[in-house]
């Protein structure tokens, strides 16, 4: 409990850093400026920010950088020291709370709400497709708190309005497809219940709503969460099912997306021939011409995401030669507005190097996930970039692994004192 109290409290003070427009390196040199001493650095800012260190002591110079008041910086604090009567200012209440109980998507008896027509949901349609645009160059901790109250607001009006069969089932489809962005969201902000919930709440609707591929999607979303997680068993049951539940008249571009989950679910299981077969499904899937139009939320899935994908599995399973070049490839061609994505990508780029026994360009790809990393409220990133740092401590006697551990080296404390 205590550490999480600290991630999430790290995630608020990033989120009062940028909202100043300042870096990390920004922030440290202010600090440094108003204190009149030199030993606040950007390693320890980043420390403060994933939840390793709470900075009681600089609260004062903190306030003052940021443009807060420090009583509310006191009280985040006091949160992250396990206060139990205190508050994280501002923090995103839980899905949970913000859901009714019983079934959420239950219409009320007496509705009270005005009549909705298709433009309403239409105009849902465009928010949770800008959610997931935002998504891709924004981090789950500053995106969690808004995904939340959109998907709070549109299951009340699921709940409270009045509207014909063919907009009650269009509105069902769009408060799955935002359950899967808010899991989403939520998942890379380390939320994890909230992110389980937001995916089971977007699975029945999706049902409701008889969406077999969105029913798909939301499953094996929450399939490759397990599998991340410690539940790898149930993260390869629940992927295979969601291939099974979108069927094989699914529209190409998303059975790809559905087998690459199958064929990581099957890598975290430990699996690498299953893994193997999966990965080609994905791309044979993919060059089928099946005539239908992908949903709009599979925007994102093509050949060079698959590579990426591939890459990955390549990487996992220890074949670093058929992993390296498919990353440094992909990676010479990919959106550099897109800072998370680049940072998780490289950092398969530097295990699998240090897999080669490349530890200088290993090392060098390190720098390169830090740098890009530090300004995130992503708990991927984060704990990517503690496992690029296990890796090189393999290669420790070698000069530039020795002098990327000893400034970076205390990340791998995570959300450790």
């Amino acid at each position: 409990m205590r550490d999480d109290r600290r991630r999430q409290f790290g995630l608020y003070l990033a989120g009062l850093r940028r909202r100043t427009s300042k870096s990390q390196r920004q922030l440290a040199a202010a600090l440094c400026a108003l204190s009149g001493t030199t030993s606040i650095t950007r390693n320890e800012v980043s420390r403060w920010e994933r939840g390793g260190r709470v900075p009681d002591t600089w609260l004062p110079f903190l306030a003052a950088a940021l443009g807060t008041p420090l009583a509310q910086l006191q009280q985040a604090v006091d949160y992250a020291r396990g206060d139990r009567l205190a508050q994280l200012p501002g923090a995103a209440v839980t899905l949970a709370q913000l859901l009714p109980p019983g079934d959420p998507l239950a219409p009320l008896t007496a509705r009270t709400g005005r009549r909705i027509g298709a433009d309403t949901v239409t105009g849902l349609a465009g928010r949770v497709h800008g959610l997931r645009l935002a998504d891709d160059v924004l981090s789950g901790g500053d995106l969690i708190a808004p995904a939340f109250r959109e998907l709070s607001a549109a299951v009340a009006l699921h709940r409270e309005s009045t509207y014909s069969d063919d907009v009650g089932r269009a509105l069902l489809v769009q408060i799955g497809e935002l359950s899967q962005i808010a899991g989403w969201i939520a998942s890379d902000a380390g939320h994890l219940e909230d992110a389980e919930r937001a995916y089971r709440l977007g699975i029945s609707a999706a049902r409701q709503a008889g969406d077999g591929p969105l029913v798909a999607n939301l499953a094996g979303s929450l399939a490759y969460q397990w599998s991340n997680t410690g539940r790898e068993g149930e993260g390869l049951d629940l992927a295979r099912a969601a291939v099974d539940e979108a069927g094989e008249d699914a529209p190409g571009k998303t059975r790809a997306l559905f087998f690459d989950r199958v064929a990581w679910a099957h890598t975290r299981a430990g699996n690498p021939q299953p893994a193997m077969r999966a990965l080609g499904e994905a791309h044979d899937a993919l060059t089928v011409e099946d005539g239908q139009e992908a949903p709009q939320w599979a925007y994102w899935v093509s050949r060079e995401e698959l590579e990426v994908m591939d890459a990955r599995v390549f990487t996992e399973l220890r074949r670093p030669l058929r992993a390296v070049p498919l990353l440094t490839d992909v990676l010479e061609r990919y959106d550099a507005t897109h800072a998370r994505e680049l940072a998780l990508y490289r950092s398969w780029l530097a295990v699998a190097l240090a897999d080669a026994n490349e530890p200088e360009q290993a090392a060098e790809e390190a720098v390169r996930v830090i740098e890009l990393s530090g300004d995130l409220a992503s708990d991927r990133t984060a704990s990517r970039t503690r496992t690029v740092l296990e890796r090189l401590q393999a290669y420790e006697d070698v000069p530039e692994v020795r002098a990327v551990l000893d400034e970076h080296g205390h990340l791998l404390l995570g959300a450790t004192p």
